[in-house]
């Protein structure tokens, strides 16, 4: 009996449907878009945001994004341009971001591209 090609597609193939999902998975390198970071930052953005590292219930670090005053719809449009960026995942708690793991010092430069004013660590 030949031995078939491990890449060949077909019914033996379990990770054959697989491959064709690959390209929905979210991306493990940030990604920089124009439209998310411009690189003159928009006026009219947040006065004054405070990035802070805590722990969650899970004892896993989370990096906190307080003070941004947006609508839950903006805040949702920041958190995922955010986790573009990042590479990381992410929620929105009330009104404040939660990222996963300690973006502190990754994060300002985003935000102040984004327009927010001032970046305060607390």
């Amino acid at each position: 009996m030949a031995k078939q090609d491990p890449k060949e597609k077909g019914f033996n193939n379990p990770f054959a449907r697989l491959e064709a999902l690959r390209d929905t998975l979210p991306s493990t390198r940030p990604q920089l878009r124009r439209e998310d970071f411009p690189e003159t930052p928009p006026p009219g953005g947040p006065e004054r945001v405070v990035v802070r590292l805590e722990t969650d219930r899970a004892g896993q670090e989370v990096t906190v994004v307080e003070g941004l005053s947006l609508p839950a719809a903006g805040l949702q449009e920041w958190l995922q341009a955010l986790q573009r960026g990042l590479a990381c995942t992410g929620a929105v708690e009330g009104e404040r971001l939660v990222l996963r793991e300690d973006q502190r010092f990754k994060l300002p430069d985003l935000l102040l591209r984004r327009g927010v004013q001032r970046v305060v660590h607390g």
